[in-house]
């Protein structure tokens, strides 16, 4: 069975701090996002992380949702685009060809989760961080949308070296750069279809699993666990995607236990 590439996002891991936006920033050559960049509403950023505020002060609390492309099976920004420039491979990856994009930004109006990017500009960088930039990844020239790869410069190399050594990838052999830098494990990332993977074991195990605007029918590849919350808010004030009664019932297991 041929790979689906994911991953899980856990919320109550998660903790806002952004390490996995500069990895991706750095990892794949996305330009420097200047504060003229936000005020136009033109920053670029493959990955963002979303923060919400739950209820009124002083009863507040922060909360962050890490939102990649979602690598819908069925997704809704391919079938817009004239050219054929965003197409899904046989490992569910909703793959961008650059030298084929012409601009018409039509995936950018059909995707629901706003995870592509349109280069108004031609990237550039500072002097001493031209050195950083990742020979691996093509850099985007203006006119051309991109948007989250799912780091597949990484997932072709290990594949590379699993063919060169004649076995079949394993399971954690590689991760995407936002996996790798997130100081928490809060994301993982990892083969959907292998029954063995720890991304597949997470969501068969878990109850707290849900996937962003799921009622679309897209089938995204990313999925989250909602947050465990300890000290809960009132009643009134819960939002949908944070259950804070997974906390009461893990209380309830260890007590017996």
């Amino acid at each position: 069975m041929a790979q689906r590439w994911g991953m899980t996002i856990d919320l109550d891991l998660c903790t806002g701090c952004q390490a996995c936006v500069v990895a991706c920033q750095a990892e794949n050559n996305i330009p420097i996002n200047t504060e003229e960049n936000f005020q136009q509403r033109r920053a670029i950023e493959w990955i963002r992380v979303e923060r919400y505020w739950e209820g009124e002060f002083p009863n507040v609390k922060a909360r962050y949702i890490p939102v990649p492309c979602m690598m819908c099976e069925d997704a809704p920004c391919e079938p817009v685009c004239p050219v054929y420039a965003t197409y899904h491979t046989d490992q569910g990856l909703n793959f961008q060809v650059y030298n084929r994009c012409i601009g018409t930004r039509y995936c950018s109006v059909n995707c629901h989760w706003h995870v592509r990017f349109f280069n108004f500009w031609e990237p550039k960088w500072p002097e001493s961080l031209k050195q950083q930039l990742n020979p691996l990844v093509a850099v985007r020239s203006r006119g051309v949308m991109e948007k989250c790869s799912f780091c597949i410069q990484r997932i072709d190399h290990a594949e590379q070296s699993a063919k060169l050594q004649g076995r079949e990838v394993h399971d954690g052999e590689f991760t995407t750069a936002c996996a790798q830098a997130c100081p928490t494990r809060a994301i993982v990332f990892g083969d959907l279809n292998n029954p063995a993977s720890e991304v597949a074991k997470t969501i068969a195990s878990t109850k707290r699993g849900y996937q962003l605007l799921a009622d679309l029918g897209t089938n995204p590849a990313v999925v989250y666990l909602k947050k465990i919350d300890a000290d809960p808010l009132p009643d009134d004030s819960k939002h949908k995607y944070f259950d804070s009664s997974q906390y009461t019932r893990i209380k309830e297991t260890v007590a017996v236990g």
